[in-house]
């Protein structure tokens, strides 16, 4: 497994201490984005894989893995974790650099470019887009938030089955305990709990809108310069084919796209087609 350096930076509010993985090559910089209830352990495969080429950062969002959690809940918002994002890259004197975001991390990505476009060269976008389906975003609300902590780490293997089974198709056991062990940490009593605070539910109450920043086609189309390249699991309930028709009209130009088989929301992006892709599309930035 590739190394990385440990990174703490304070929080755009400067209110927190916030975490990230560096992967330091020495190369262009990627940022990658994880998920709403995910942390830097999911871009282990990817992030290893990328760091032959490119210094990878990998932050862990507010509220998530060994960043602080926010006292005040209102604050899981993506204008906030926008915010941090830039703090790091302030902290970091970061140049130009490409954004990899899934999920959550994607519409972070969007909102990043259209508040800078010079300073982002590329964007990746894993299983999101302008519109986010509700079908998929109930699905998510159905699971996260304030859960009793697991007795075992296959317990929570288990528990990370039943949740996400639809969505990643021929995993096995020992894929699933990698699983648990990516998204989940010990408790100080000895118990198995998710890394991220409960009250990021909070954002995912009501309404789509509270979830979703508003006027996203508009941001869209504010990126037509940037490429970009979107990944969409082939079972995906969160990014339809239509919206992903509709970037490409509205980008026709730097645009790739690429369909993860057996994967719903969302891809790992350890997959090979997956890491196909992603090569591919990076290696022709600034060509």
């Amino acid at each position: 497994m590739m190394t990385y350096a440990d990174h703490v930076y304070r929080s755009a509010d400067g209110r927190l201490d916030l975490y990230a993985r560096i992967y330091d090559a020495d190369g262009p910089p990627l940022l990658l984005m994880h998920g709403l209830t995910r942390n830097s352990a999911d871009f282990e495969g990817l992030a290893g894989h990328l760091a032959a080429k490119y210094q990878v950062i990998v932050p862990d969002q507010r509220g998530r893995g060994r960043s602080d959690y926010d006292p005040d809940p209102d604050n899981y918002t993506p204008a906030t974790y926008v915010q941090d994002m830039f703090a790091l890259i302030a902290d970091l004197q970061l140049g130009n650099l490409g954004l990899i975001g899934t999920s959550l991390g994607g519409l972070m990505a969007m909102m990043m470019a259209a508040i800078s476009p010079a300073r982002f060269d590329s964007l990746i976008l894993n299983d999101i887009g302008p519109v986010v389906e509700a079908d998929g975003l109930d699905r998510i609300q159905s699971y996260v938030g304030e859960m009793a902590p697991f007795d075992s780490w296959q317990q929570a293997a288990d528990h990370c089955r039943t949740v996400h089974s639809d969505a990643m198709i021929g995993y096995e056991a020992q894929d699933w305990m990698a699983f648990a062990r990516r998204t989940c940490a010990e408790t100080p009593d000895g118990g198995i709990g998710f890394a991220y605070d409960p009250a990021i539910a909070k954002g995912l109450s009501g309404s789509t809108q509270s979830a979703v920043p508003p006027d996203l086609w508009e941001t869209w189309d504010r990126l037509s310069a940037i490429p970009a390249l979107i990944l969409r699991g082939a079972l995906s309930d969160i990014l339809a084919p239509a919206t992903v028709a509709e970037m490409k009209r509205r980008h026709p130009d730097h645009f790739s796209t690429a369909e993860i088989a057996n994967r719903g929301h969302a891809p790992i992006l350890d997959e090979p087609d997956a890491l196909a892709a992603i090569d591919g599309f990076l290696a022709n930035i600034g060509k």
